[in-house]
């Protein structure tokens, strides 16, 4: 009897529609999406984030879906969660190459590494990636307002980057690395329009320059010198075997000129 109403229960708790195994605060596609934006607008990210996952999770087919991807990853910027924004942004366009969207997305992705880039003298590589998507966004979005909107932060991203050079190039300079140093010099004036610093870099590279010429010419000085001494060692070392010849063919003994100067020591 146990045995029967416990077998009963299970199928009754299995039923469709039972509410022991629904979730009670499920909702409609329309009304989760709407709770998104409202708690998105308050600024209650949190809850914005929860209620665009539960649509996504729960109606992947909903026309209200694709809100929900593209305003998760904006709740998580918001958030300054920069690393899931930047995922959710990238999962976006994946999923919906040809989407009006795109160019937004594009340029949140650009500003994700924007608002993680270090100061000159740090490690500039959320620098790099922003300018990379910013500059992308221009090549194949040019007349979008996203694409203008990117060009200011372009040009940050430029100067920054020449500063950092600038920066290495400089530590180079004082460590007397002169070669390393113009190396760095001369890839801001290539690399960068003129964005604040290039007669910083023009004046490091003379410098480089004079630096290096008279390296050059100290190191052929003393190429010179060593040939000197090497030629005068070997004058003396002839000098010496012409005095024992001398003195042999006195004694009667013949001794074969030197091919050779002195031998060298190991």
């Amino acid at each position: 009897m146990k045995k029967t109403l416990l077998v009963l229960l299970i199928l009754a708790l299995m039923a469709p529609g039972c509410s022991w195994f629904k979730d009670s605060k499920e909702k409609p596609a329309e009304e989760l999406a709407a709770d998104g934006i409202r708690y998105y607008e308050k600024g209650d990210y949190t809850q914005a984030i929860e209620s665009f996952e539960k649509l996504k999770d729960w109606y992947p087919f909903s026309k209200y879906a694709i809100l929900a991807e593209l305003k998760l990853a904006d709740s998580y910027f918001k958030r300054k969660n920069y690393e899931d924004a930047i995922y959710a942004y990238e999962y976006f366009e994946s999923l919906h190459p040809r989407n009006d969207a795109i160019p937004y997305v594009i340029f949140q992705i650009g500003m994700c590494y924007f608002e993680q880039k270090a100061l000159p003298d740090r490690d500039q590589t959320a620098t790099e990636s922003a300018l990379e998507n910013f500059l992308r966004l221009t090549r194949e979005y040019p007349a979008s307002a996203e694409a203008a909107m990117a060009l200011e932060h372009i040009k940050i991203c430029q100067e920054t980057l020449a500063r950092h050079d600038l920066f290495v190039g400089a530590y180079y300079f004082k460590a007397k690395e002169f070669h390393a140093a113009r190396v760095r010099f001369r890839d801001i004036l290539a690399a960068y329009p003129d964005v604040g610093v290039h007669r910083q870099a023009l004046e490091y590279v003379a410098l480089c320059d004079a630096f290096i010429a008279k390296e050059e010419a100290q190191a052929m000085e003393l190429k010179a010198k060593a040939q000197e001494e090497r030629r005068e060692e070997a004058e003396k070392y002839k000098k010496k075997l012409d005095k024992e010849r001398a003195k042999a063919v006195k004694k009667g003994i013949v001794i074969p000129e030197a091919e050779s100067g002195p031998p060298e020591s190991e």
